[in-house]
């Protein structure tokens, strides 16, 4: 892709290739979550396990980046980190098309590599979002990760898509896995053409001598520095109003659950509609990221509207509203994924990137796992008690989320003392 004898390629180019790493192993990720639900329900597991799964899967990709981070960081193997995880997910998808084999072993085998891909997720997120975050500072953070997150959409949009096609042609759930090795190995030669070609990102935004280490201010031991002590009390307010956006936007599984045992969906079109959800999703993404550099965080006082508007509409009776749901859940799950995270940047010293994304995510995954078995516990039993208890969650989160946009439109000192949000 990207040659070593020509001349350091541009931000922007390095933007699209990170992109374009997204793009393929987003295919991976997103086609095989797009059957998780009927694959664990095929392998004999309830609604609540599906949900308690997922959420864990998610609660691990978040959760175990709160050692990732601080790691990269202090090794400064970022590319390392970024490296591996990918390598996890490559392997651990396709791997899955063989869960039906083990018999009643299925669903435990099923369930260790969805939790195995997603322990790769929380490897390489700190570290990703470090990396690509140097690059972006220098074309606008907000559109530099959007323009990331609507690349990462099309392997979103397209994974299901193929998933979809191969399940309708041979007939066979597994075999929409299986093949999911292929867009896995291109992801993986794109990553290792992108680091042989830019092994240092710092030279795309580099920074004062007194912010390129975390040692900058009193030092801190080990844990204490791993769980954010040098932190501001913003990004952490900011940090848990995301958690409880997390926590109250429900997995797709779950809500493919509700799609195929309750609306009658057949299973090869649940494929078809995440896979139009990924093109929301995008769209979410992108528009966010061009409002975020040009009014700065406010934008982000949506999300906990359109989550709390999310198992309302998705878990309705009627299958036109259950559709506008998964509409919503996408551009909720869009600025989530993409924009939420150009703040972070802006919040924290440069040196402590990764830590500040893994401890960020820890705090999401401490909410995720909740979420995601109560959930899938309460469409068992109660929608109108799901549809109180995340618009409950999502007034807290609306309520910190303002106290962070206000701080930061008043240039409170995000860092040690010298450092101050972008509005």
């Amino acid at each position: 892709m990207l040659a070593t004898s020509r001349p350091r390629p541009s931000a922007w180019r390095v933007v699209f290739a990170f992109g374009l790493v997204s793009l393929f192993a987003d295919m991976v990720y997103e086609g095989a979550r797009s059957l998780y639900g009927p694959a664990l329900v095929a392998l004999g597991a309830s609604a609540a396990i599906v949900g308690l799964i997922t959420g864990a899967g998610e609660a691990m990709a978040l959760v175990l980046r709160l050692f990732a981070g601080p790691v990269a960081d202090r090794r400064g193997a970022h590319w390392s980190f970024t490296i591996l995880g990918y390598g996890l997910t490559a392997a651990c998808v396709p791997l899955l098309a063989l869960a039906p084999r083990f018999g009643a072993a299925g669903l435990l085998v099923g369930s260790a590599l969805i939790l195995l891909e997603r322990a790769g997720k929380a490897v390489r997120s700190p570290s990703k979002s470090a990396l690509l975050a140097y690059a972006a500072k220098a074309v606008g953070r907000g559109k530099g990760f959007g323009v990331h997150k609507a690349l990462d959409q099309v392997g979103a949009f397209a994974g299901p898509l193929a998933a979809a096609a191969v399940i309708v042609v041979t007939g066979s759930l597994w075999l929409g896995f299986g093949w999911l090795v292929l867009p896995g190995v291109v992801a993986m030669v794109i990553l290792l053409a992108i680091r042989r070609t830019v092994p240092d990102m710092r030279v795309y935004a580099p920074e004062p001598a007194d912010e390129e280490s975390p040692a900058a201010g009193p030092a801190v031991g080990w844990w204490r520095g791993a769980l954010g002590a040098q932190l501001p009390r913003a990004f952490f307010a900011y940090a848990v109003a995301a958690a409880l956006t997390t926590a109250g936007l429900v997995t797709f599984a779950v809500i493919s659950v509700h799609l195929t045992r309750d609306l009658g969906v057949a299973t090869a079109a649940i494929p078809l509609i995440y896979a139009g959800a990924m093109l929301v999703e995008a769209l979410a993404a992108l528009l966010t990221g061009w409002v975020f550099d040009r009014v700065g965080a406010r934008i982000l006082l949506v999300v906990p509207l359109l989550v709390a508007a999310v198992p309302a509409l998705a878990f309705a009776p009627v299958l036109g509203l259950a559709l506008a749901g998964v509409a919503v859940w996408a551009g909720a799950y869009g600025i989530q994924d993409s924009t939420i995270k150009a703040l972070v940047a802006d919040l924290v010293p440069a040196g402590q990137l990764a830590g500040a994304y893994g401890i960020f995510a820890a705090i999401q995954g401490a909410f995720a796992i909740a979420g995601g078995f109560w959930a899938g516990f309460l469409l068992d039993r109660s929608i109108p008690a799901l549809v109180a208890v995340v618009a409950g969650t999502q007034i807290v989160a609306f309520a910190l989320l303002l106290w962070t946009v206000r701080r930061s439109a008043t240039g409170v000192s995000p860092g040690a003392g010298n450092r101050s949000a972008r509005p």
